[in-house]
C-alpha cells in the first residue's frame, strides 16, 4: 500500500496565484497542441508536476518536458519493452535494485534506496539494472505525487561493490544516466553513498562531470553510517524499518501489478522521423 502524505501544493499556493498557475498549465496545454511531436501526457496533474518543479518558470517548464519525453525516445534500452514478465527484469525485480521507502524524512522528501551492487555485472546489463530503477521510480511518481513533491532523496548502498560494477559505467553511459535525473519533475535533493569504499569515488568523480553544480552540491559520500533521518529507514541501513527483503518484494509484487501502466506510458515518447 502506498503511503500519502497530507501536504500538497494547490493550485491556489500563495507564491504564484491559482489562476496563473491555471493559466499557465493551459498554455502548457496549447504548446503540446501545436508541437505534437512531443508526445507527452497533457493531464492537468502531469503538467503541474512539471510546472512545480520548475518553480512555475514557463519556459522552463516547456524545456523539461521536452527533454523528458525525448530522452524516453532516445533510449528505449529503458524506456521500451517494459514487461514485468521479462526474464531479465524479473531477476533484477527479485535483487530489489531500486527500493523507495515508507513514509518521508525529516524534511518531508520521499527515501529511495538505490543499491548499486546487488546485481553480478556478468549476469545482468547495467542498461537493464536502469530500466528496472526507472519502472520502479515512474510507479512511485504515478502513485505517490504529493510524497514526492518536495524532492527525492536517494540513498545509494555500495556495500558489495567490486571493479566490475564500476566497469560497467563507462562516461557515455554515466553522461545518459545524469541526463536522465534531470529531466524528471521529481530531481534528488541529496544523493548519500554508504559503505563506500575509497575506490569508488573514481567512478564517483566522472558522475560528477556530468552533474550541474547545484546536483554536485548534493552529493554526500559516507564511509559507513548513513546519515538520512526517516523513522521507517531498512533495517539493513540502521533503522527500524522493512528490511530489503521486505520492501524487494513489496516491490516486485506492485510492478507485476500494474503491467497495464507499463504498456499505456510507454505510449508517451517524443516522435522522431514519424516513430515513436
Amino acid at each position: 500500500m502506498f503511503l500519502r502524505n497530507s501536504l500538497k501544493i494547490k493550485p491556489c499556493d500563495n507564491e504564484t496565484g491559482g489562476d496563473s498557475v491555471r493559466q499557465k498549465i493551459q498554455m502548457l496545454y496549447q504548446w503540446l497542441a501545436d508541437n505534437p511531436n512531443i508526445n507527452a501526457r497533457t493531464d492537468y496533474e502531469n503538467l503541474e508536476q512539471f510546472l512545480r518543479s520548475c518553480k512555475y518558470d514557463l519556459e522552463r517548464t516547456k524545456k523539461k518536458i521536452k527533454s523528458f519525453y525525448q530522452i524516453r525516445a532516445e533510449r528505449s534500452e529503458w524506456f521500451s519493452n517494459r514487461d514485468p514478465t521479462l526474464k531479465e527484469i524479473q531477476e533484477l525485480l527479485n535483487l530489489g535494485v531500486f527500493l523507495p521507502i515508507d513514509g518521508l524524512d525529516e524534511q518531508q522528501r520521499k527515501v529511495v534506496i538505490i543499491r548499486t551492487a546487488v546485481h553480478d555485472p556478468k549476469e545482468h546489463s547495467q542498461n537493464d539494472v536502469f530500466k528496472v530503477m526507472k519502472m520502479v521510480l515512474d510507479l512511485l511518481i504515478k502513485f505517490e505525487p504529493e510524497n514526492c513533491q518536495n524532492g527525492i532523496v536517494a540513498i545509494f548502498d555500495m556495500e558489495g561493490v567490486q571493479l566490475g560494477h564500476a566497469m560497467a559505467l563507462n562516461p557515455k553511459l554515466i553522461k545518459r544516466t545524469v541526463d536522465s535525473w534531470q529531466t524528471y519533475p521529481y530531481q534528488p535533493k541529496l544523493m548519500e553513498f554508504v559503505n563506500t569504499p575509497l575506490h569508488v569515488n573514481l567512478v564517483l568523480n566522472t558522475f560528477r562531470i556530468f552533474m550541474t553544480p547545484k546536483m554536485r552540491s548534493r552529493v554526500v559520500v559516507q564511509k559507513r553510517k548513513c546519515s538520512v533521518k526517516c523513522e521507517n529507514l531498512p533495517c539493513n541501513l540502521g533503522g527500524k524499518g522493512p528490511s530489503y527483503q521486505e520492501l524487494t518484494q513489496r516491490w516486485k509484487r506492485l510492478v507485476e501489478e500494474n503491467a497495464n501502466f507499463y504498456t499505456e506510458d510507454d505510449k508517451y515518447k517524443s516522435v522522431v522521423d514519424g516513430k515513436n
